[in-house]
């Protein structure tokens, strides 16, 4: 270890704001990978005859000034005029003042919400949609499955590129992309050119999701990483539910080119706020790191971790129930049950508030017990859920048989959601990017795969609450047995502080 003796002690002033991010940014988040201790600011070897007092890292505090230091860990000491008290901030997101930091919140939330709702808003127009292009209900379908191929390949290309060249211009460029599109969806007269519009709007909305995740990444590690992460899980399970609801209410007050339009001004806020309010978090010395130059390398890196890839399964997996339940409902509460519109959106509302209270509840557990127990209670209450489901359905219990079990289903899936992306993001801070694309375009990609599966099993007798559940119970035993097979919970550590 080299020790510093600098013959003038440095006395710069403690920044802060976007300096103080920048800062902390610049000193490198680290891998901040499960149960890694980072060393403390309280361990020091003190020189009497410069007046310094040196950490173990090899950074130098002065007594008497006033400055923040980084250290090789990402660690960011603020020192007052007592170091005994000085707080140590372990990644470079503890520098931003909160307020900051819920405007962070919101804004990467929004854009993690311009995905489902690019994906969604638009499901209720499908009606409407095949009277004008006069076609057939399979032709629309087929937007919506150009909107998901198109946003999974987006995010296997946005992921990559900002670990390599930093956050900022791939969410930039891929937004602005996204408002095009949505305008072109909007004066399309053929069904080919809306088709075509919709591929290029799913790529678009693809960078909101990965670069949000990949941001919080940057600036957070262990515990807070749970919170802020809850947060954009929360926005990412509520908003394929809720985006029906808003494009039903959108219908009901403008035709189906609106919608497109709505979506247009939704990526040009969003683009605007990107250029203005979100800093670059990833520094220019952590993109030319050894071992993560190429894209392939940093797949390599991600896909060769056992616990990444079976969180990824989890993730899928849980996914793939919620779109079960999407695509069967509207059938199952409206033609089986006979509820009308107000009342099947009260039920959406209500499972909402589901999802709301299992993503909230679980950051809080996951910090203190990890996130790897809670999955273990998520999933097995995901199968125990969707059993019930089936078990009132065969004994004739009706609607309210149905509806229970239902929203134990979907307050597991919030419970799940959080938890996944922590342990898929917190051992990967160097390809934070590359590990939040991967998760995204699977959960979508296996999602749009398994959902019409409910469709083909029901297509003699129709959609019933079975049918629907079987799908359902079958996702949850594949990531239950993902869980103990795969991440193994046992050998997985703790978050850090």
């Amino acid at each position: 270890m080299t020790e510093h003796t600098p013959s003038t002690p440095p006395t710069a002033p403690i920044p802060s704001g976007d300096d103080a991010v920048a800062r902390a940014a610049a000193g490198g988040a680290g891998d901040g990978a499960a149960g890694t201790e980072h060393p403390r600011a309280d361990h020091t070897g003190t020189d009497h005859h410069s007046g310094t007092e040196r950490a173990v890292t090899g950074s130098i505090r002065t007594i008497t000034g006033s400055i923040r230091t980084s250290t090789p860990t990402g660690a960011i000491r603020t020192l007052g005029a007592n170091p005994a008290t000085a707080p140590v901030m372990l990644h470079p997101g503890d520098a931003i003042p909160a307020a900051r930091r819920v405007v962070y919140i919101i804004l990467l939330g929004a854009l993690t919400a311009l995905g489902p709702f690019t994906i969604d808003l638009y499901l209720p127009a499908f009606p409407v949609l095949e009277a004008d292009f006069q076609t057939t209900a399979a032709a629309i379908q087929l937007t919506l499955t150009g909107t998901m191929i198109g946003f999974a390949i987006g995010q296997l290309i946005v992921g990559p590129l900002s670990d390599k060249v930093g956050r900022r211009f791939p969410l930039i460029a891929v937004t602005a992309l996204h408002v095009l599109a949505s305008v072109a969806a909007a004066f399309s007269s053929e069904l080919l050119l809306l088709g075509a519009a919709r591929v290029l709007m799913g790529i678009g909305a693809a960078a909101g999701g990965v670069v949000a995740m990949a941001i919080v990444r940057d600036l957070f590690g262990g515990r807070r990483l749970v919170v802020m992460l809850s947060r954009l899980a929360l926005v990412s399970g509520v908003a394929p539910v809720v985006a029906p609801l808003i494009g039903s209410w959108l219908l009901g007050v403008m035709p189906w080119q609106g919608i497109f339009i709505v979506l247009a001004v939704y990526g040009a806020v969003m683009l605007v706020s990107a250029l203005v309010l979100i800093p670059e978090t990833l520094p220019r010395e952590r993109r030319q790191e050894r071992g993560a130059t190429t894209v392939w390398q940093r797949y390599r890196s991600v896909l060769s971790d056992r616990v990444f890839v079976g969180v990824l399964i989890i993730g899928g997996m849980t996914f793939s129930g919620l779109f079960s339940y999407l695509s069967a409902s509207p059938f199952l509460f409206q033609q089986t049950h006979g509820l009308d519109a107000q009342q099947y959106g009260l039920l959406f509302a209500a499972n909402s508030v589901g999802v709301v209270v299992g993503v909230q509840v679980s950051s809080r557990l996951a910090a203190r017990f990890g996130p790897q127990w809670v999955l273990a209670v998520s999933t097995a209450v995901l199968l125990l859920s969707g059993t019930a489901i089936i078990v009132t359905d065969q004994l004739g219990l009706g609607l309210w048989g149905t509806v229970v079990p239902l929203w134990l289903f979907m307050t597991a899936c919030g419970f799940s959601f959080p938890c996944v992306q922590v342990l898929a993001l917190d051992r990967h801070g160097k390809a934070a990017g590359t590990a939040a694309s991967i998760l995204g375009a699977s959960n979508n990609g296996v999602a749009a795969l398994i959902s019409p599966i409910v469709g083909w099993i029901a297509k003699d007798a129709g959609i019933t609450a079975t049918t629907m559940a079987s799908v359902m119970v079958g996702c949850a035993v594949v990531g239950i047995l993902s869980l103990w097979l795969i991440v193994r919970p046992r050998t997985v550590g703790m978050l850090s502080p």
